[in-house]
């Protein structure tokens, strides 16, 4: 899904990966594309100037945190705009991060109240998608260990129950309905005291499709949110309509106060940026995404996993973590030193250290550069970073400090120590030079841990 909305937004990226200079005009540039990438995939204008003002000011004027490049920093202040556009803050991405780390079952949790029958009232126009998804949403809840129960109260369109029914019966989740009857409020009310004296988590209560302009439907669905009192009501918005979601969500959220919005049908539709900012700029929470037509696909929404799926970095929290991680573990001496280009073979070490015990490959995702380093070379890096830890250990407090007094018989009574060749010492040495010219002459180009690997991951490194 959002395949054009990806493809624009890392387009946008590889300039700046590949950019040897930050400037002005290079953000200028970034800031046109991402504009041109929202655009086409539906997002309000208003929005997109902002995020892309926002993006261009920060930029300019933001210092990165120790450890992490411009541009690195740059990737993530366009991740932290995107996020915000749909409808998270810096506090709650955070609190949806942690439970996702913990199990989604602990993220779960924070819909529903325990030790009670939980309602959730489901809304939509008719056409959204509502019914299946109330089975869906069921099958959700029972692979993380909710009891649910399901009651049919949509008594417009003719098959709703039987189509209810069906879909239930495939993960074993009891439905209430009456055939006959066309009481909707009745029928949530005897559905309730029908699950009652039952050991369930979860009640969900399906209605009938709704449109914004549909006085008195809406003012069925008031009288349905009396007698049910849900502790969640979910608005389901079909994903195609792109900004109108925004008008529906708000009809909708006016009527019954909507506690969070699944969208669905995102699996083909270009306007699903729209829809997405849409419904989040009501302050309702996306909470689900429907992904496809199996009972499976509804995939639980984090802005986290989303943006970083369409940035192709993965989670893009975790960058900000190693970079956090490589600071903590380098002493303010040794931050000096690199950033002079006077690094010892020690500090060398010291950050290649930093880096394996993080996991090359997962820097490597998770900077943006999956498909830049090849593949075999990461295991080989890994090798590498080994020999490199038993030629420096075998090395005297001369020969770290300066490695350039190290000369053949030097270098044989190191390798003796080692257990390694002479060849391999000399490898590390030109790595070693390699990599202290490098970060000096990067000095104030934005260089950092992201672009050491660019340069050396296609094959300094694992060469």
């Amino acid at each position: 899904m959002f395949d054009n909305l990806r493809e624009g937004l890392r387009g946008a990226l590889k300039k700046i990966v590949g950019a040897s200079d930050i400037n002005e005009e290079l953000i200028d540039s970034l800031c046109k594309d991402v504009q041109r990438a929202l655009l086409q995939s539906d997002v309000n204008v208003r929005l997109v100037l902002s995020i892309t003002q926002n993006l261009k000011e920060r930029a300019l004027s933001e210092q990165p945190p120790k450890g992490l490049s411009r541009k690195d920093h740059i990737v993530t202040i366009l991740y932290g705009e995107l996020a915000k556009m749909l409808g998270y803050s810096g506090e709650v991405i955070k609190t949806i991060d942690k439970a996702q780390e913990d199990d989604d079952h602990a993220l779960a949790t924070s819909f529903f109240k325990p030790g009670k029958q939980n309602v959730v009232l489901m809304l939509g126009i008719q056409g959204s998608g509502k019914t299946t998804v109330t089975a869906k949403l069921g099958r959700w809840l029972t692979k993380h260990g909710y009891r649910v129960g399901v009651v049919g109260a949509d008594t417009w369109r003719p098959g709703a129950l039987t189509q209810l029914k069906m879909n239930c019966s495939k993960i074993n989740v009891e439905v209430y309905g009456e055939e006959e009857s066309k009481d909707a409020v009745g029928i949530a009310r005897n559905g309730l005291a029908h699950f009652k004296d039952q050991n369930l988590d979860v009640i969900i209560i399906d209605t009938a499709g709704r449109h914004k302009e549909e006085t008195g439907l809406l003012d069925e669905m008031r009288e349905m949110h009396k007698v049910a009192t849900p502790d969640l009501v979910l608005l389901v918005i079909d994903g195609t309509i792109g900004q109108q979601a925004f008008n529906q969500a708000k009809a909708f959220h006016e009527a019954a106060p909507v506690g969070g919005i699944i969208l669905t049908k995102l699996d083909g539709t270009a306007k699903g940026g729209g829809a997405l900012a849409a419904s989040a700029a009501t302050g309702a929470k996306v909470m689900f995404i429907g992904t496809g037509e199996r009972i499976d696909d509804l995939e639980q929404f984090s802005p986290t996993r989303f943006v970083g799926r369409l940035l192709g970095m993965g989670d893009i929290k975790a960058l900000l973590e190693m970079a956090k991680g490589l600071e903590l573990q380098a002493d303010e001496d040794q931050v000096k030193r690199i950033s002079k280009g006077k690094m010892t073979i020690e500090d060398f070490y010291a950050q290649m250290d930093s880096a394996s015990k993080m996991g090359f490959r997962n820097i490597i995702e998770n900077l943006g550069m999956s498909g830049m380093v090849k593949e075999d070379k990461l295991d080989e890096m890994q090798v590498k970073m080994e020999r490199w830890r038993f030629i420096i250990q075998s090395m005297t407090k001369e020969e770290k400090k300066d490695p350039d007094i190290i000369n053949e018989s030097r270098r044989r009574r190191i390798a003796r120590g080692s257990g390694l060749s002479e060849p391999d010492i000399k490898e590390m040495i030109k790595q070693y030079n390699a990599s202290k010219d490098f970060m000096k002459h990067s000095k104030g180009r934005g260089g950092g841990l992201g672009d050491f690997f660019r340069k050396f991951g296609g094959g300094g490194l694992g060469g």
